[in-house]
């Protein structure tokens, strides 16, 4: 049977996915101290931020501040913020972080701010650059090519003037 074929396949490749901690605490703010202002002064920003690095749309945040205000005018309460909640899932999901679906729905609905800041943090862990600086391998050579300078003389011009001796 080709379905119970790929679900093996899949159990087997979560077998072998070890499983960790986030890389910080959702209330360890003073370990990245520029995340945190960042997320006390413009948390929409850093929303659209850490979305844009989780290579999804920088303005998928903005159904977190659009759709409660439209659901409550239709009458319908709405205490989860759904960015929020989905990226913090495929975060942990795509990383291999320990966790539940209902952990992430408390951190979103309780802490929002706090959870943006845990995810920015944790994405700058994880697509951290090396530079690589090549050092060329042979010295460089400059040779510098330039003409002598060289004097013309027209012969054809006037005589010279009297009293000049050439």
């Amino acid at each position: 049977d080709k379905d119970s074929g790929c679900v093996a396949e899949l159990q087997d490749q979560m077998a072998n996915t070890q499983v960790k901690d986030w890389d910080s605490h959702l209330c360890d703010c003073f370990d990245d101290v520029n995340t945190c202002c960042y997320g006390f002064w413009c948390c929409p920003c850093l929303a659209c931020t850490v979305s844009g690095k989780f290579k999804e749309n920088y303005c998928l945040p903005l159904c977190d501040i659009l759709s409660p205000a439209i659901l409550v005018a239709c009458g319908i309460p709405l205490c989860v913020p759904p960015a929020a909640l989905s990226l913090r899932a495929s975060i942990r999901n795509r990383y291999g972080i320990k966790g539940s679906l209902c952990k992430d729905i408390l951190s979103s609905c309780f802490c929002v701010w706090c959870t943006w800041c845990q995810m920015h943090r944790q994405l700058k862990k994880q697509t951290a650059t090396t530079v690589v600086v090549n050092q060329p391998t042979q010295p460089t050579t400059v040779v510098n090519v330039q003409a002598n300078p060289v004097m013309m003389v027209n012969r054809n011009s006037a005589p010279a003037p009297i009293g000049f001796k050439g």
